[in-house]
Formats: C-alpha cells, structure tokens, sequence
C-alpha cells in the first residue's frame, strides 16, 4: 500500500542520482512521493515546524541512494533456484560433489520426481568441463535430472531425462541449437541454446502457491539489497509469470516490476494476447514487452561474435534468433506501443538487431526506449554510434565479467578480455545506459547483489584479479546512476530512480559511504534500511 501523510527525513548524506542537484540532506515525503528535497538550512517552514514537532526520521548522517532498479533478471525462476541445487561454490566445487548432491536429493524424493539445479560453470569445477548425462546417472539414474548453466542457455540432462523427452542420436538439432554428441553420435546430455528447450514440455510445471510463497521469500531477500525495482524478463517455457505477481503482491511483495514475454516459447500460439490493462505503466505491476533472444553467452561459447573463440578459427557461436520471430515481435510490440528487449552478447549478433531496429521509427510513448539490447559483450563503434542516435537503450550486467572471468580468458584471452563490457566508451557516445544482474544467470553465490557489480564498474578488475580493462573504468557516482536512474530510463520506469520532487520516495540507506569507499571494499557495503513510498519494508537488525 502506498504509504500516506507526511515524512521529514533529516541529517542524511543523500546522493538523488539527479546529475543537477546531486546531494542532499533532508526530504519531505507527502503521499508517497518525495515533496521537496535539499540542504536542510533551506528547508521550507512548512516541512521545519515539522521537525520542530519531532515529526522525522533522522537518517543520521549515512549515505542514501535511490532504491536499486535491477532492469533485468528472471524473479520467478530465482526464486524458484533458490530452492534447487546450487552448482557453485561454497557448496560445489566440482562434478563429484554434485554427483553427491543428486544422490542426497534422490534419497529424499519419491522416484520419478525430478532433480533440479541450476549454476554450474565448467571453468570453476575441479574438472574443467561439463557434466553429462554419465556423471548425472551416478547420482540418480530412476528419474529425471536437470542441472542448467550459470548462464540459462545450456541445460545438462541425465539418460531419464532424455528418454522422457525422446532425445537420441536420430534427433536433429533444432534451429538455432545443439544437441551436444560423442564420438559415436550419442547425446551426451548437453543441450545448447534451443536445444534445451526440448525439455521444456516435459519439465514440472510451477505449483502457483509455491511460486508465489518463494517470491515472496525472494521479495524479503531483495529489500535486503535496497532493490526496489525490478524487470522480469521471461522464462525458459511459455509460462506467464503474471499472476505469480499478482497473488505475490495480495500477499505484500514490494518490488515495482515490469515483466517481459520471452516471444520464442509463445509465438506459436495463434490466441496469446495481452490484456491491454496490463500495458498501464501507472501500475506498480504491468506488462513492458517481449523478449528475444539472439544468441548465447561468452561463457558458454555460445555467444555469436564477430571474431572467432580463442583457439579456433571458425567458432562464432550461434545466432538464436531467426528473421520470422524478430519480424513478428516487431509487429506485436508495434501494435501494443510496448518495448522490444533484444538479447545480444556477441559483436555480431548486436550490429544485427541494431540494424533491424534502426530501420522503425519508436513506437512507445515519449521517454520509453522502443528497443532495448541487453548484455552487450562486444559492440562495435558502428554499432554503438547508432543506437544512440535511435534511443536503443542498452541494459548491462557488470557482475558477468567479475564472476565469470575464467570462463572469459579460456574463451576470449587476456587481450579481448580487457575490451568487453566497454562502459566508458558507451556513455562517451551517449547511449542510455542501466546496470542488472540477471539473476540467477550469475555465476556468483547471491546473484542478485548489486554491490559486486559496482564494484567492478568502478575497478574493472574481476574478483579472481583479472585486469578487464581500466580504462573503461566510470567513477563510482556514474555507477550508482546505472543501477538507479539509468536503469529505470532503460526500461521506461516513470517516476523511479531518482531522489527528486514528485518522484516515489524509494530509497536505501548505506552501512558505509558509497561515494567515498575504497573501490576494492565496495562489496564490502550493505543496506541497513530500505524505503518503498517513503515507508520503511527493510530494516537490519543484526548489526
């Protein structure tokens, strides 16, 4: 509920992400909204009888940001993860361990049930390889396994698995995919990019109570980061994540959220549609777009590049997208005026959606990007010069390169490294511009914590020590703007991530100085109180 009546917030370090008028130390918050803010020797009478009344929260004297706006991550299926097995250290730190995993889940399980996981990154397991569907039968060999990459695009299955879904040397790979084989043509158990989807219809279906009551516990968690925001870009089947939302949100989930269709899983079916109410961006829950995906990720060598992997001169990844679904999505996002997101990681697969989007005129209302690219690994000049110049946005995750830099040298080198996620050069072109996560794709432990990210953005040093490229390095009070302003600007937020007057009072305040931290500590930093409308959801009471 929004909160009502008035608030004076005083004695803080606010930092409003507004590049105008960037400090503060007090605000007034009326309805939910923020009435007036600045230094407190020029606050009007109204708001200083006020705080002569004791009518105020004093902030005393710790640094407050605008809430967090995590542009793009995919909620339901973290939430869900989260009750899954974690293939990542601390708990995994190799195929064996999770070959034990299995079997302890199996051991609790009525047979037939379904063993899921979620987060394994070959370059970080003792083997330095994959799992198959072999090491997946050591664990459980009487029902099925799934066990899906950091990244969500290759899923390892075990035999059970791909006897359910009919998957045997004699099946094709689907467009767009592959069915990874050995050296006798038998699946290994591998399924890369649209191959994956091949289990989709055989996968559990979400329980709605439990889906919602895990949002819920997910909702808690993200409070606790001062997330106050954030986009849900779709899932791995043709699900509606919706009314998880919905029944989350009768039940006291917090975040405002703007969730996306993944067009791949729904645009065959000839009666999908939605409910032109859902498109209200008024609404602290509605419908933003669809989602398309156009190729794979750097660390799953899936990635399409404009230059070859590391070690090869002919692997460029995949290009996942075909010309039929980028055209229907077009249509449908041109009839709704709702907002096109393009997953591009690769030089290649960028300059393609960019040229296609470059050839509409916006279809959205004033200050909503039409076409939004997400990751963008390796754009190129061209590439980026004219997305600025046709408002694409770009939503970005800075927490890939610190959390995934091994898989990044084995596949790219020290050099090419050094020019992916090229921020600097992005803004010095003028491309609006938001940080994310996309969690759970994360090969990071607490996927969803911004802090990391942050961290990298201003160091451009990974966590295991990898130099990825200082002088693409942005001042840390830039990177705060990514993760609040820019973010909600990407993805067409009204009224959000900023500290300023008529915008929602959403704002987290800081264990330490963000702005004057050491860069390597950082991530050291964590949220002792949250605010929604002004109201306090979030407070930390271990310190």
């Amino acid at each position: 509920m929004k909160q009502t009546g008035k608030m004076i917030f005083i004695n803080g370090k606010i930092f409003t992400s507004d590049r105008l008028h960037p400090y503060a130390d007090c605000m007034a918050v009326e309805d939910g909204r923020i009435a007036w803010i600045g230094r407190e020797n020029k606050m009007p009478e109204v708001y200083r009888q006020s705080v002569s009344q004791h009518e105020f929260t004093d902030l005393r004297g710790r640094r407050v940001i605008p809430g967090f706006v995590d542009a793009h991550m995919h909620p339901v299926m973290l939430a869900d993860c989260r009750k899954q097995i974690t293939v990542m250290p601390p708990e995994i730190h190799s195929i064996e361990e999770l070959v034990q995993a299995v079997k302890r889940q199996r051991a609790v399980q009525k047979p037939g049930q379904w063993i899921l996981g979620w987060g394994y990154d070959e370059q970080s397991l003792l083997e330095k390889r994959s799992p198959n569907r072999h090491d997946l039968d050591r664990g459980c060999s009487d029902a099925p396994v799934s066990v899906m990459r950091t990244c969500a695009h290759i899923r390892c299955v075990n035999s059970a698995a791909l006897r359910l879904a009919g998957i045997d040397r004699n099946t094709p790979d689907p467009p767009g995919g592959e069915i990874e084989r050995d050296e006798n043509g038998e699946p290994t158990g591998v399924l890369r990019e649209s191959a994956s989807s091949l289990m989709s219809p055989f996968m559990p279906e979400g329980n709605l109570a439990q889906q919602t009551a895990n949002l819920l516990e997910l909702g808690d968690h993200l409070s606790s980061q001062g997330i106050t925001t954030i986009c849900d870009m779709g899932n791995l089947d043709d699900s509606d994540n919706f009314p998880v939302y919905e029944a989350a949100a009768a039940q006291g989930f917090r975040q405002r959220t703007g969730v996306y269709y993944m067009w791949e899983f729904l645009e065959k079916h000839k009666d999908f549609h939605i409910p032109e109410e859902r498109f209200d961006r008024s609404r602290r829950l509605f419908a933003a777009g669809l989602k398309l995906i156009g190729d794979g990720s750097i660390s799953g060598r899936t990635a399409w590049m404009d230059r070859p992997y590391l070690g090869t001169d002919d692997e460029y990844g995949i290009s996942v997208c075909g010309d039929g679904l980028m055209e229907s999505a077009i249509r449908f996002c041109k009839e709704h005026h709702c907002q096109l997101s393009m997953h591009a990681m690769g030089g290649r697969v960028i300059a393609r959606m960019t040229e296609r989007a470059c050839r509409e005129e916006p279809w959205t209302a004033d200050g909503i990007p039409y076409v939004r690219i997400e990751h963008v690994t390796e754009p190129s000049d061209e590439s980026i010069e004219r997305a600025a110049a046709h408002g694409i946005s770009y939503v970005s995750q800075p927490i890939f390169p610190y959390a995934e830099s091994r898989s990044y040298l084995k596949n790219l080198g020290p050099e090419r490294i050094r020019t992916c996620y090229p921020y600097r050069r992005i803004l010095e072109k003028g491309v609006l511009t938001g940080f994310s996560t996309d969690a759970p794709a994360t090969f990071w432990s607490d996927p969803s914590d911004p802090f990391p990210g942050l961290k990298f953005a201003v160091t451009r040093t990974a966590a295991d020590g990898t130099d990825c490229g200082k002088d693409q390095a942005i001042d840390i009070e830039t990177a705060v703007i990514l993760y609040t302003r820019g973010a909600a600007e990407a993805a067409g937020f009204r009224d959000i991530g900023m500290l300023i007057p008529g915008y929602h009072a959403d704002f987290a305040v800081l264990s330490e100085d963000l702005l004057t931290t050491a860069p390597e500590n950082i991530d050291k930093i964590r949220v002792e109180e949250t605010y929604i409308d002004g109201e306090l959801i979030y407070r930390n009471d271990k310190k």
